[in-house]
């Protein structure tokens, strides 16, 4: 933290300064080392920015996307296209007050949730699989049908879909364009299953068996209107009459996955993510195939979809990933895959400095074969006001890949702790993450090939508060009871 305070020029301050972030991370985040540099100190690094995008407001706390104001935000320069990441990253902080007003804010206190694709009911349940608070999630239930049936009527078609904008969607002047998107149907069928799972939860069943409803009739949809089985991908269907598929693969094609959507015939789409045609690149993954002749096509804008690497979609892709990997049965895409992705979305944390200094940084979006950050050296070369907007951008997540990816830590809504580590055997001798809030306790998770490291044996561990629930003597799946 002293490294990165070093390093930065403060220049907006909401509630926790730099000169407090040591002591607020070191109460509230789960700590993680591994053998891997780069993924190690972007960890920490992504944690130190996310406290700078926690700003308190007289409605309490809210988290932003963008620090400085811009003109497409909402009130106290809220914007909802990127509040699911905010949701999933911010739910390991220990202390659950931000997040509880947050909640509450894009609902009660004049936030605008459908401004913009967001996948509120799903990322508020993902947040309760952490938390474990009950109360403070049922008590949100009706905001969240209210928020579902308000874009049934603004975004569904008589034909089941819904439908929404690239730019709405957050992935503006793209190649797929508008239309019937996996992006927001992907979405919608979250949100279904999440309010399902909620109103469970409050003995509301005749409200699950329709959402229940909900979310298959969308499933079911997705898997015939947006499936190319030529192409082996989810795209994107314009509207109208005889519209055809578009012609290109998006990175947001992946998106289903993020909710378990499709089913194992979907899998070789995978085949896409580790091909150079495709959309594997040194600081990528692309946001569209390379393959395509409109592949970075030429637009004056400072934000295409077209190409470059964004670290949202690189998240969601991350996320969708990892459930494949533990919840698909395939042979597409492997850990070693896994792993050598996150290491690239780690390296892409970068900026060479006009000194030659090259700092941590997270910005909008990347050149993926050089890295370089291609908003900023545009409003740069522009000298446009809102040249720095991009610094610290809180616009994905990269803690929760490593907590729930690599590590392994599968929240769920019982009293079975699960960990499956993406990490494949060979890679790594060790790695731990310690100090996890967990539904009322603290986790602990141990790798040490060789035990000699810290000295619990060798093998994978898993302990809650202090008390060992789980053991493997490999990198495989493991549960145990909480205490």
């Amino acid at each position: 933290m002293d490294g990165f305070n070093a390093d930065d020029n403060e220049t907006i301050v909401n509630y926790i300064s730099n000169a407090a972030a040591f002591e607020f991370l070191n109460n509230n985040i789960p700590l993680f080392e591994c053998p891997d540099p780069d993924i190690e100190r972007t960890y920490y690094f992504r944690w130190w920015t996310y406290r700078k995008a926690i700003k308190e407001t007289p409605d309490g706390f809210v988290i932003l996307e963008f620090q400085p104001p811009v003109p497409w935000a909402g009130k106290y320069n809220t914007i909802s296209c990127a509040a699911g990441h905010h949701f999933y990253e911010g739910r390991w902080l220990r202390s659950p007050k931000f997040l509880d007003d947050y909640a509450i804010f894009w609902f009660r206190k004049g936030g605008e949730p459908r401004r913009y694709s967001f996948w509120a009911a799903d990322s508020i349940w993902a947040r309760y699989l952490v938390t474990g608070d009950k109360n403070r999630t049922l008590d949100l239930l009706y905001d969240l049908v209210g928020n579902y049936t308000a874009w049934e009527k603004s975004h569904q078609d008589t034909n089941g879909l819904f439908w929404q904008s690239d730019d709405r969607d957050g992935m503006e002047i793209s190649i797929g364009g508008s239309g019937y998107r996996a992006t927001i149907n992907s979405y919608m069928y979250g949100d279904a299953m999440a309010i399902v799972r909620i109103a469970e939860m409050g003995v509301k069943f005749d409200l699950a068996r329709l959402y229940r409803r909900k979310a298959e009739a969308i499933r079911a949809l997705v898997e015939e209107k947006l499936w190319d089985p030529a192409a082996e991908f989810f795209k994107v269907l314009p509207r109208g009459g005889n519209a055809r598929l578009a012609d290109v693969r998006e990175l947001h094609g992946y998106t289903p996955w993020y909710f378990n959507l499709p089913g194992e015939r979907c899998s070789p789409a995978w085949k896409q993510i580790m091909d150079p045609q495709g959309f594997f690149a040194p600081y990528g993954p692309t946001t569209a195939e390379r393959r395509h002749p409109r592949f970075r096509f030429k637009n004056e804008h400072e934000c295409l979809w077209n190409g470059p690497s964004w670290p949202y979609s690189t998240a969601v892709t991350l996320t969708a990933m990892a459930n494949l990997l533990g919840n698909y049965k395939q042979n597409v895409v492997s850990k070693k895959d896994y792993l050598d992705l996150v290491r690239i979305y780690a390296r892409s944390h970068r900026l060479q400095r006009p000194d030659g200094k090259v700092v941590s940084w997270i910005d909008e979006n990347l050149d993926p074969d050089t890295g370089e950050w291609i908003a900023r050296s545009i409003l740069y070369a522009r000298n446009r006001p809102d040249k720095d907007r991009g610094k610290d951008y809180n616009h994905s997540t990269f803690c929760d890949i490593v907590i729930t990816g690599l590590a392994g830590l599968r929240p769920r809504d019982d009293d079975t702790v699960e960990v499956n580590p993406l990490v494949p055997d060979g890679a790594w001798d060790y790695f731990a993450l310690d100090n996890v809030s967990y539904r009322g306790r603290t986790l602990t998770i141990l790798y040490d090939r060789t035990g000699k490291r810290y000295h619990q044996g060798s093998g994978l561990r898993v302990f809650a508060d202090g008390k060992r629930i789980a053991s493997a003597g490999s990198l495989r799946r493991v549960t145990g009871k909480l205490p």
